[in-house]
């Protein structure tokens, strides 16, 4: 199991994580490449425990998570540097979630549907005035490889997350 040595930064509140996963709009996910170790940032909803993305039907992502399922997903955000008489004491502001599993892709089209839609409403309210369903997603195929869209479910065996607040005055202002 995963822990935070830095254990002032630990974070276990889980209201303020779970705000933070259904806000943040991108997300790196690592993964057990072929040669070296493989991370790409990705969009991504929360719902429910678990992590949703997305991606075309081929590729490197699609390649090593049919084979590979083992993940590490980080979502994290800078609010500023940190100022301190002392340089060696600057620091960042930020908070961080770490997400550890097994990917698994969504084969049933109406939670597919689903998913997309979610992702649909986070990056773009109100643009689309259509529901996505089912039968549009088990017919469409992506002009440029031929394949379906391949939605993935992390649900996390393990989650850590950490945060650095700084109060306003605190940060950096100069340019």
């Amino acid at each position: 199991m995963n822990q935070i040595r830095y254990v002032q930064r630990d974070c276990r509140d889980k209201e303020k994580i779970e705000k933070f996963l259904l806000e943040s709009r991108i997300g790196v996910i690592g993964m057990n490449g072929d040669e070296f170790p493989y991370a790409v940032p990705v969009n991504f909803v929360w719902n429910d425990g678990s992590l949703f993305f997305h991606g075309m039907g081929s590729g490197k992502k699609e390649t090593i998570l049919s084979s590979e399922p083992l993940v590490c997903f980080t979502v994290y955000e800078e609010y500023g540097t940190v100022t301190d008489f002392m340089p060696c004491h600057a620091d960042t502001a930020y908070m961080s979630v770490m997400l550890f599993g097994k990917v698994e892709k969504v084969v049933d089209f109406d939670e597919a549907a689903l998913v997309l839609q979610n992702l649909i409403e986070k990056y773009t309210p109100g643009f689309y005035k259509h529901q996505l369903n089912a039968t549009l997603i088990e017919k469409y195929k992506s002009s440029f490889d031929g394949n379906a869209v391949s939605i993935y479910r992390l649900t996390p065996e393990n989650m850590t997350a950490k945060e650095n607040h700084a109060n306003e005055d605190k940060l950096f202002k100069g340019g």
